[in-house]
């Protein structure tokens, strides 16, 4: 901070900013601080400050602004005054009373605040006030900002964006590494916990799954989103992104599987959107609430969430026809398509067991995947995509398996097993695979590159399977790279071509979507 040196409050050292927050949650009773603060590194008696309405912060990111730290403390009341030290990536944050200070502290005893997705600590401090600089003129302005949003102003454009976020009750919500599919509803399930969810609305952008959900308090979508944010909804995917939406208020013309308002029952479902079936809905409801009641050990909010989410999904799928493995794909290039680029593509999403072209529909497949969540992942990425010039269809099919053609008879090479192959992604269980899943991107992932293969050998390769490379860039190690193509489709079809491809030396081509841009 500028004009605010550390030596402010360098006489106060000691068990203030080393000691750490001794609460019974906080599970430390003693901590050697030396790395993260500069001081000599020794194993220091942990004193716990009694309470006041200062706050000393820890191990903040580098990056870390003043509104950020601010914002810590905004759902609990007003905020007087801040100084920190960036050299030891601290803070100091004083409250506007002690009350507002202690139950801060005890909010975030049970959620671990995070700052750009970093874990921080915050503990009282022996400080009774902070006397900073008046004259600072920075600190003055991003506090008068503050002060302008909690009585209903407009703070400066600097501060604004980061002020007014904490002051919107709508959140926006990405879903990284979709693995299984993520309804409305366990959405719904995940957020409530935090307060009264009024309005979601879902939708993809960017090839990605989005959201944007409206709490009926700001104080709620701060407290969500400092608990949720980085979070994984199930086991290491369906991480969540969260941050606050420009808008305040949500305008939800249907109640279907894409939105909902949820004190708006009577709206209707729209055009082609199939309405929550009834006995469904009445499943979700009982049972997910009910479910969290019940599960053992469900303090941290989101093991009882992720359950809750998790009977939401199973509840959903089973009120769907056909929730099998078997996908029906249409809308097929006939000239073009084969069992083997079906399996490729389908592949990206989940190991292909079986690929059977129709025999008398040839535009369309039928296509058996491990089980029944690599299915939906594979249609909810690849439906709409476009392959071989074509935009392809993709369903839930009423097949439970892929019959293989009887013996001795000949069906022209239409059906493939599968079972066997070698080139599965997901055999292996817990594979880094399940953490790489992307949807459909104009950007490519290679790995397995052999040493000797330089860039233009990659970018003729790639350019000869029919597009444009736009840009190449090799990984530190050159055993892996990102080529962006000029077209999703282009992509699609550089995947299909050159996925397991020989480099030479029995060393085969990796390839996948990535989520970068180069």
């Amino acid at each position: 901070m500028d004009g605010i040196s550390d030596v402010a409050v360098g006489v106060k050292r000691g068990s203030d900013e080393l000691s750490m927050y001794n609460s019974p949650n906080s599970g430390m009773s003693s901590i050697s601080d030396g790395a993260s603060n500069g001081s000599d590194s020794k194993k220091l008696r942990v004193e716990e400050a009694p309470p006041s309405r200062v706050l000393h912060i820890r191990k903040l990111p580098n990056e870390a602004s003043e509104t950020e730290v601010i914002a810590l403390g905004l759902p609990f009341g007003k905020v007087t005054n801040i100084l920190t030290l960036k050299g030891k990536n601290q803070a100091f944050l004083e409250m506007g009373t002690e009350e507002a200070a202690i139950t801060m502290v005890n909010y975030y005893t049970t959620v671990t605040p995070h700052i750009r997705n970093v874990p921080v600590f915050i503990q009282y401090s022996n400080h009774k006030e902070l006397k900073t600089d008046a004259g600072n003129q920075r600190t003055q302005a991003v506090l008068q900002a503050v002060s302008a949003v909690q009585s209903g102003g407009s703070p400066s454009s600097d501060v604004q964006e980061a002020l007014a976020a904490a002051s919107s009750p709508v959140l926006r919500i990405i879903i990284d590494n979709m693995f299984y599919p993520v309804t409305l509803d366990v959405l719904q399930q995940i957020f409530s916990k935090f307060g009264t969810v009024m309005k979601i609305i879902t939708f993809t952008k960017n090839n990605q799954f989005q959201a944007l959900l409206q709490f009926s308090d700001p104080v709620n979508a701060q407290q969500a989103k400092l608990a949720l944010d980085g979070q994984n909804i199930y086991n290491s995917c369906c991480t969540l992104r969260i941050d606050f939406s420009k808008l305040v208020n949500l305008n939800v013309k249907y109640n279907n599987d894409k939105s909902r308002d949820y004190t708006r029952p009577e709206l209707p479902a729209g055009d082609g959107q199939p309405s929550l079936d009834p006995s469904v809905a009445a499943a979700l409801t009982k049972d997910s609430n009910s479910l969290l009641g019940k599960i053992p050990g469900a303090l941290n909010p989101l093991s009882a969430a992720a359950a809750a989410a998790a009977a939401a999904g199973r509840v959903a799928l089973a009120g769907q026809a056909g929730s099998s493995g078997v996908l029906l794909v249409s809308n097929l290039n006939e000239e073009m398509v084969t069992p083997q680029s079906l399996f490729t593509l389908f592949g990206v999403y989940g190991d292909v067991q079986r690929v059977k072209i129709l025999y008398n529909k040839k535009d369309s497949a039928l296509i058996q995947m491990s089980d029944a969540n690599q299915a939906q992942l594979a249609m909810s990425h690849l439906n709409g995509q476009k392959m071989y010039g074509k935009i392809i269809r993709v369903t839930l099919s009423k097949h439970q398996t892929v019959a293989l053609p009887r013996d001795g008879l000949d069906d022209q090479g239409l059906t493939k097993d599968y079972a066997n192959s070698p080139l599965h992604r997901f055999k292996k269980p817990g594979s880094k695979n399940f953490q790489n899943i992307f949807p459909p991107s104009a950007t490519l992932h290679l790995s397995n590159i052999p040493q000797d293969v330089t860039e233009d050998d990659l970018r003729l390769l790639f350019s000869n399977a029919g597009g444009t490379v736009k840009a190449f860039k090799f990984f530190q190690d050159r055993k892996m790279a990102l080529i962006q193509m000029s077209t999703v489709e282009e992509a699609i079809q550089a995947l299909i071509d050159l996925h397991n491809y020989n480099m030479g030396g029995n060393q085969h081509l990796r390839v996948s979507f990535s989520k970068s841009t180069i």
